[in-house]
């Protein structure tokens, strides 16, 4: 028998629990839980429920107990930015913001008057997004600034699970990253500039990075699921889990990490904060080992996903791609990053007047609507790859897929079609077998990344979309 671990992975719609083991010398895994998630409206804000997210955490870890395969290690990993602040006793300080809730519509301004965009980007390399952590802290400050007041602790999402699990608090370095207040050349929180603008610089745990040791199960969680291991950090941030199981066996490649976000870009040792790639909105995310996700947030199959909401999930994924390609000459796109499309009253019927106000044909069956997102999502693929062979002087031949999106078969052709390129897509569980990786290789399974990506290849391989 091999040894087992647990990636717990919570996307903004669904969580699962993965065991990953090393048989044979491929990666082998078993999904054991699955549960729903999503934003519920409280007191008119989009909210996070983490009293119910920490108890299917729970049942899924207990579910190990239950099939007789105890894990060495477990990791947690969820989507960045979103936070708590936790009082002296440990305990959720107001709401647990939501990073679609529009409570930081205005705080981009206020930051600005503090430290003008240009600055902030050339200081922290992060894209301008107004859910960022900085502009939800800043809506604390202006909004509740008895909370930021009592606050002892700022824990991201991920790191307050773990704290829950073991009762040691502990701040990881990728997650921590996208909220736009790191300094990328000491890898640390940026105490000058979170003094600057007035929040509570006590309250930020220094950062650790993944493969780090959070601790065991406190005696409670110990008796409830029925046994204890280590938590080890994974990198929490979903995207950065991702990119390490991209299964390159060379430095130099472009990347897709495809779900309800496209994150697309590369990966470098330094960052990349010059006027161009600020005009672009690349971001400078840390990734695993200090290195740096030059890469741009596309909207990505949020569209679809929400389209496919709006008709009660009549239709499975597979089927509107073939809607969408029997009605391909459709000609209307719409631009994927809008800011309308962040989180519409009705997904269907904003597209339609995005191609009213934009004097294009308005698209009316499914077909015709899904033909739009996914020729538009393709197309911003294209203009990506672009921006990044133009900012960082390289050029690419192939693009890697990974994520749920690497099973859209008609998305990677058109990616294929529309940018040039080789595209390579799979493995679909990349989140969960990055958290596994960062886990495995604290444990001695693998003795570095690369060694790493190359069993992902062996173990899971890819498909291939010729340009």
């Amino acid at each position: 028998m091999g040894k087992y671990y647990l990636a717990v992975d919570i996307g903004a719609s669904s969580g699962r629990h993965i065991l990953g083991s090393v048989e044979n010398g491929r990666i082998v895994l078993e999904e054991i839980y699955r549960f729903e998630n999503g934003m519920d409206k409280v007191d008119g804000h989009l909210c996070w429920n983490t009293e119910r997210l920490f108890k299917e955490i729970k049942a899924g870890i207990a579910k190990c107990k239950e099939i007789g395969k105890i894990p060495e290690s477990m990791g947690i990993d969820t989507w960045a930015v979103d936070y708590v602040l936790l009082d002296q006793r440990g305990r959720i300080l107001g709401h647990s913001y939501g990073y679609r809730d529009r409570r930081t519509k205005g705080m981009d301004e206020e930051v600005y008057k503090i430290i003008p965009l240009e600055e902030l980007y050339g200081r922290a390399g992060i894209q301008k997004q107004i859910f960022n952590t900085i502009y939800q802290l800043m809506a604390v400050k202006m909004q509740e600034p008895q909370n930021m007041e009592k606050a002892e602790t700022l824990l991201m999402l991920p790191d307050y699970f773990q704290f829950l699990l073991t009762g040691n608090k502990v701040s990881e370095y990728t997650n921590a990253t996208s909220g736009q207040l790191v300094d990328p050349k000491t890898n640390n929180w940026d105490y000058e500039l979170i003094e600057r603008l007035g929040f509570k610089k006590e309250m930020f745990v220094p950062l650790s990075t993944p493969g780090t040791i959070v601790g065991s199960f406190t005696k409670e969680i110990e008796a409830e699921v029925g046994f204890s291991c280590n938590v080890v950090l994974p990198a929490t941030h979903d995207t950065a889990s991702a990119v390490m199981s991209v299964p390159t066996l060379c430095d130099e490649c472009l990347y897709i990490s495809s779900g309800t976000w496209s994150l697309m870009g590369i990966e470098n040792q330094e960052v990349i904060a010059t006027k161009e790639s600020m005009a672009a909105n690349f971001t400078n995310e840390g990734g695993y080992d200090y290195r740096f996700r030059f890469l741009k947030n596309i909207m990505g199959l949020w569209m679809i996903q929400s389209v496919r909401h709006e008709l009660d999930d009549a239709y499975s994924f597979a089927q509107l791609c073939e809607l969408a390609e029997e009605i391909k000459t459709f000609p209307s796109r719409v631009d994927v990053n809008d800011d309308c499309f962040l989180a519409p009253a009705n997904m269907t019927e904003e597209i339609k007047d995005y191609c009213r106000r934009t004097k294009q044909q308005v698209p009316e069956t499914i077909g015709e609507i899904a033909t739009v997102i996914y020729q538009s999502l393709a197309e911003s693929y294209a203009e990506t790859v672009k921006e990044i062979e133009q900012i960082s002087g390289k050029k690419f031949e192939a693009i890697h897929i990974v994520g749920g999106g690497s099973n859209a078969a008609y998305l990677n052709e058109l990616t294929a079609e529309k940018s040039g390129l080789t595209v390579y897509a799979g493995p679909g569980e990349a989140t969960a077998i990055g958290n596994l990786t960062a886990q495995m290789i604290k444990a001695g399974e693998f003795n570095n990344l690369q060694e790493a990506r190359i069993c992902i290849f062996e173990s899971f391989g890819v498909k291939k979309y010729e340009a």
